[in-house]
């Protein structure tokens, strides 16, 4: 409760008004009866006329028109005061999953965050609505309406000390059943929304490989558990309806055998034995309403439990204990020293394995070896995208630990190896490197990308809409925006994630060539498949399931490195097959 008390400060008056109409509605439905029960006691049996029939009447229109009033009222808060802590509560969810290292999201799922940010908040924001419109009416209504029952006649009164108990007992059972239920509802719906998101964003490579009936299986299995576990809680709800409607009317029939024989015998009037059963009726609903918000609030509290481990989750990767917080990548220089890093801590083997290496400012380093060799892993250590396991990696002779992560990561520019762009127009989406640049500057940086002339070979130019992840452009052209996105963060080190595999040789060199010209003081580090791709750098990297086997120039290597020697002849012979 502590995490989201919170949340409902900044809106306490709308929490407080809320409650408050919603007693003026409360106090007309207690009293409404009582008034009936005295026009047909005094206006009609006692025969006080019409005077006093039409008196009493007014009164209850105004008492009605009063209950209106306080109903809309408490209605309108209750939603302001709900909708404004939702609003917040998903603000600050969204906020800490951003601080999320990749492992953290990677222990919850992208659809299970995606649940967690939509379906739970607002499983919580309709039980707010629920708790300050119904839970103050409903034992409002059940206080109120025992009183006056009571107090018309305490000896009918007594078939509610049976019929209570009963349902009490039955509304305990029911949420302890179903909190459990809800839990695993909300668990399948987590698998159901990562099955889609999966589909939608790999929908090319479905239909390429014509798996779309293999992905209807398997979206249907998971749509069926989910049909199948919230089968399972909304049992609960189904049987307590019929239940408590039960009691009701056996309630309401024992009271009008027992009071209409005391009405036969002079012992109560008509028109209290008609208020009588309305409070009844009155009671019972109140009873009922009181189910379905525990039911209700079953769900909600095991949607604000999947919340409150978001909010409380500890991030593993943070710049709380940084030293130098303040300092900013001025130079560029790499240093790797002993690193060993594995993704998983159960894992036994190390990912990495006793790197050590040094990058000199303006520097250009390949880095080249067999898939799964650790290339990638090797440079999401220089960002902190992860943190190393032993070691040290150092960025201008300081730890990276000890940089703020925000500083460190402006100082980087980055390409991964899965290239993304986001729904937006070219222009919008290359100036997530720098906000702030002018159209001359994306523009001059896009020709260094060789991303320029397709661009404006576009109708709309840089204002091209991009659909989601960059579904309107070919692989090669979303690797080219993404370099001049890169550099127009102007960084001190860039990294370049095997990101012009889908460029032809010709393009790349005229890349690579920009680089020389336009960078010379930013180290480059540049991860390719394709020794072209980095025969022309001041040092190649080669690695080999996780370790460094050789470092040199082109040159040097051919020499001294048979497993890049490996890579070169190979290559070279498939390409003189390719000439043939």
């Amino acid at each position: 409760m502590k995490t989201f008390i919170k949340y409902a400060r900044p809106y306490i008056k709308y929490f407080i008004l809320g409650p408050l109409f919603m007693l003026v509605e409360i106090v007309g439905d207690v009293f409404m009866p009582k008034l009936m029960s005295l026009i047909i006691n005094e206006g009609v049996q006692a025969g006080r006329g019409s005077k006093y029939i039409i008196l009493m009447g007014i009164l209850m229109v105004l008492v009605a028109f009063l209950m209106m009033l306080g109903g809309v009222m408490a209605a309108y808060f209750a939603v302001k005061a709900a909708v404004n802590f939702a609003g917040d509560l998903r603000r600050d969810t969204f906020k800490k999953i951003q601080t999320f290292s990749f492992s953290n999201i990677e222990k919850f799922s992208t659809g299970s965050l995606v649940t967690r940010l939509t379906n739970d908040i607002t499983n919580v924001q309709n039980i707010i609505v629920m708790l300050l419109r119904i839970c103050l009416r409903a034992p409002g209504l059940l206080i109120g309406g025992l009183i006056m029952a009571i107090s018309i006649n305490a000896r009918l009164a007594i078939v509610l000390g049976v019929v209570i108990p009963i349902l009490v007992v039955a509304l305990v059972t029911v949420v302890r059943v179903a909190f459990p239920r809800f839990e695993k509802m909300q668990e399948k719906l987590d698998s159901l929304n990562s099955r889609i998101q999966e589909n939608i964003t790999n929908v090319r490579v479905v239909k390429s490989f014509v798996r779309d009936d293999f992905e209807k299986e398997t979206f249907n299995e998971a749509n069926e558990t989910l049909v199948n576990r919230t089968l399972a809680a909304m049992n609960v709800v189904i049987l307590t309806l019929p239940i408590m409607t039960f009691a009701m009317n056996i309630a309401t029939m024992a009271v009008l055998w027992f009071g209409g024989n005391q009405v036969m015998n002079g012992e109560m009037k008509v028109g209290d034995l008609t208020a009588f059963t309305t409070y009844i009726v009155q009671i019972l609903m109140s009873l009922m309403i009181l189910g379905m918000i525990f039911i209700q609030g079953s769900r909600s509290l095991a949607s604000a439990k999947r919340i409150n481990e978001v909010l409380t989750s500890k991030v593993d990767l943070n710049d709380d204990n940084s030293s130098e917080k303040d300092k900013v990548v001025s130079r560029g220089e790499i240093e790797f020293r002993d690193v060993c890093f594995r993704y998983y801590k159960k894992h036994k083997n190390n990912v990495l394995k006793n790197i050590s290496f040094k990058a000199y400012p303006g520097e250009t380093v390949g880095i080249i070896g067999s898939t799964g060799s650790g290339k990638t892993s090797l440079v999401q250590l220089i960002p902190r995208l992860y943190d190393v396991d032993s070691g040290e990696v150092l960025v201008d002779g300081t730890n990276v630990k000890e940089y703020s992560i925000e500083n460190l990561r402006n100082g980087v520019g980055m390409v991964l190896q899965k290239n993304t762009l986001f729904s937006g127009s070219i222009m919008e989406n290359l100036r997530w490197g720098d906000k702030d640049a002018t159209d001359e500057e994306v523009y001059e940086m896009a020709r260094y990308a060789q991303a320029d002339k397709f661009v404006k070979d576009f109708t709309d130019g840089y204002d091209m809409e991009l659909g989601q992840g960059g579904v309107n452009v070919s692989g090669g052209q979303k690797q080219r925006l993404c370099i001049a996105r890169a550099l127009l963060r102007k960084p001190k080190i860039l990294i370049l994630d095997d990101s012009t595999s889908a460029v032809d040789t010709a393009t790349e060199a005229e890349i690579r060539k920009a680089f020389d010209s336009e960078l010379k003081e930013t180290t480059k580090l540049i991860i390719a498949q394709r020794i072209s791709s980095v025969e022309n750098a001041d040092r190649i990297i080669v690695m080999d399931e996780g370790a460094i086997v050789g470092i040199g120039n082109h040159k040097e290597l051919l020499k001294t490195c048979e497993e890049y020697k490996e890579i070169y002849y190979s290559q070279k012979d498939k390409d003189e097959e390719v000439s043939a």
